[in-house]
């Protein structure tokens, strides 16, 4: 558990500082596109294992391990989070950007080239992004879980906009994986109470 928690805070003082340099890096660096890739495929790979290490703990209760890995999605879910939204801090920040009046145009929202999901990524991995803290669980109370769902559109806008804009075979593994745990993981849950009602 001790490694656990050491690897969890590598993961968020690793997500600080990208949120602290990337936006610079973004308006007044000189980044690739190269660099532009892998950084969202480490954004893509860290959802990625956010979304899968739940339901698998969910479904084989006998492997502790996975029991204990799940402390780390919010390390990876802030690591993704970080990466997306500062992309766009940097982009909002760039010298004469008209990024924020950008998102009240319907273009900003068009299907075109599949960018409308790229940009509810961009939201959603906001809010998960700022909820992610103790203050906003307490003030939340239990709307603090409903917000936290907000995980599957964030992962699932990503994926979608990853296999058609960027023909990623990955993505498309990511998305086919985790639907198919989550649908495991609710079939055994259903089995689970149902034979714990049957023994009542």
């Amino acid at each position: 558990m001790k490694k656990i928690n050491i690897f969890q805070n590598i993961l968020l003082g690793i997500s600080l500082i990208i949120l602290a340099y990337l936006p610079l890096l973004v308006a007044f660096g000189d980044m690739s596109m190269n660099a532009y890739n892998i950084l969202y495929q480490i954004s893509f790979i860290s959802v990625f294992l956010v979304m899968i290490i739940r339901p698998l703990a969910d479904v084989f209760v006998k492997w502790k391990i996975l029991r204990k890995l799940v402390l780390l999605r919010k390390g990876f879910g802030v690591l993704s989070a970080s990466i997306v939204v500062g992309f766009m801090v940097g982009d909002i920040i760039t010298p004469y950007s008209t990024y924020i009046l950008s998102m009240f145009t319907a273009k900003y929202w068009s299907l075109e080239n599949y960018i409308v999901f790229a940009h509810i990524g961009n939201l959603t991995g906001l809010i998960l992004l700022i909820t992610s803290n103790k203050l906003s669980m307490i003030m939340m109370g239990r709307n603090w879980k409903r917000v936290q769902k907000l995980a599957y559109v964030y992962f699932y806008s990503g994926g979608i906009y990853e296999v058609y804009a960027l023909n990623s075979d990955f993505a498309i593994i990511a998305l086919s994986v985790v639907t198919i745990l989550i649908i495991l993981a609710f079939m055994v849950k259903i089995i689970r109470r149902n034979r714990e009602n049957s023994r009542l």
